[in-house]
């Protein structure tokens, strides 16, 4: 499969910014989703995942309620809706396909297969 993300670009602090996933190829309900994020420096870290079915998600503690995935399987896309962005929030987003034998969502950035190319998001202050 392949992922192409989009949808990121400069938002104020505090405002919301809806990212996109587009998945190529067919089969794409096999697969688990994942958004992970690379800050300047930093490691690339996990966001949220979700089932799918979309009727599972799983969230990084520190999103703490703020962002939400969706997913709409006849259009081969996957969302990541973020709000109250802080600067420190500014990364690279990237969206993942998991596929194989596991549970509903994962976190685990081995179990990640397929890449997008990543979407920059800049929250300035």
């Amino acid at each position: 499969v392949q992922l192409q993300a989009s949808g990121g670009g400069l938002v104020q602090a505090g405002g919301p910014l809806r990212l996109s996933c587009a998945a190529s190829g067919r089969a794409f309900s096999n697969y688990i989703m994942g958004w992970f994020r690379q800050a300047p420096g930093k490691e690339r870290e996990f966001v949220g995942s979700i089932s799918r079915s979309g009727a599972r998600t799983l969230y990084a503690d520190f999103v703490k309620g703020r962002f939400a995935i969706s997913r709409d399987n006849a259009k081969n896309t996957v969302y990541l809706q973020t709000n109250s962005l802080k600067p420190e929030e500014t990364a690279v987003y990237y969206c993942a396909a998991a596929q194989g034998r596991l549970l509903s969502t994962t976190a685990d950035i081995n179990d990640y297969a397929y890449w997008g190319q990543g979407t920059l998001v800049t929250v300035s202050s």
